[in-house]
C-alpha cells in the first residue's frame, strides 16, 4: 500500500491538539518577528515580539513563549519558519537544545497564504510570521533535525556555488549577446574594426 501526501499532511495537522501553541517566526539578519496562536489560528499574543538575532534574543524569545504558555494554560510547543538564506540556522538549533518542536514552512507556501490572513497581498513582518503560524497549523511543514556543522557548512557552501553558477551562466549570456550584437552590426554595415 502506498503512503498519499494527504496522509502524511493529516497526521501533521493531528499532531497539533488544543494543548499547543503554534509561533510563526519571520526570519531576518538582524532581528526576527514571532507571534503566537493556539491550534486553530487565534492570535494569543497582543503584540508581536521583535528579538534580535543572538543568544540575548533567543533567551527573550523563551521568556515570552513560557509566560505565552502559562497565561494560555498550554503545554505544548510548536515553532514555525521559513528556512531562508543562513540567519534561521542559529535560533533553529537553539531551540532544539531546548527541546522545543521547530518544523520548517516552505517560503512559497507563505507566499501563497499571505492573503488568507486579511484579503491582502501586502507583507510585513508581522504578518509573515502569523502567516507562517497558519500554515503550521494547517499542517504545511516539515520536520526539522538538527544537523552536524559540516552539514550545515556545506548547505551554505552548495547554495552559494548556485549563486555563482547561475550569475556565471548569465554573464556568459550577456557576452554571447554583445559579440552576436556587434557581429550583426559588423556584418550589416560592411566596415571592419
Amino acid at each position: 500500500m502506498k503512503f498519499k501526501q494527504s496522509d502524511e499532511q493529516n497526521q501533521r495537522i493531528e499532531r497539533i491538539t488544543p494543548t499547543h501553541l503554534v509561533i510563526g517566526i519571520d526570519m531576518a539578519k538582524d532581528a526576527h518577528v514571532a507571534q503566537a496562536t493556539n491550534f486553530r489560528g487565534i492570535v494569543l499574543s497582543k503584540r508581536h515580539l521583535s528579538f534580535a538575532n543572538n543568544k540575548d534574543g533567543f533567551e527573550r524569545f523563551g521568556r515570552w513563549v513560557s509566560e505565552l504558555q502559562q497565561k494560555h494554560r498550554l503545554n505544548n510547543i510548536i515553532i514555525g519558519m521559513e528556512p531562508t538564506g543562513h540567519y534561521w540556522f542559529n535560533l533553529a538549533n537553539w531551540l532544539v537544545e531546548q527541546r522545543l518542536s521547530v518544523v520548517l514552512v516552505n517560503p512559497v507556501t507563505t507566499k501563497r497564504n499571505k492573503e488568507n490572513r486579511d484579503n491582502s497581498p501586502s507583507k510585513n513582518d508581522p504578518k509573515d510570521a502569523l502567516v507562517i503560524a497558519d500554515v503550521v497549523s494547517r499542517g504545511y511543514y516539515s520536520e526539522y533535525t538538527k544537523q552536524s556543522h559540516s552539514f550545515q557548512r556545506l548547505r551554505v557552501i552548495m547554495s552559494d556555488r548556485e549563486f555563482w553558477v547561475a550569475n556565471s551562466i548569465r554573464l556568459q549570456n550577456r557576452i554571447i549577446r554583445w559579440l552576436d550584437i556587434i557581429g550583426d552590426y559588423r556584418g550589416s554595415s560592411g566596415s571592419h574594426w
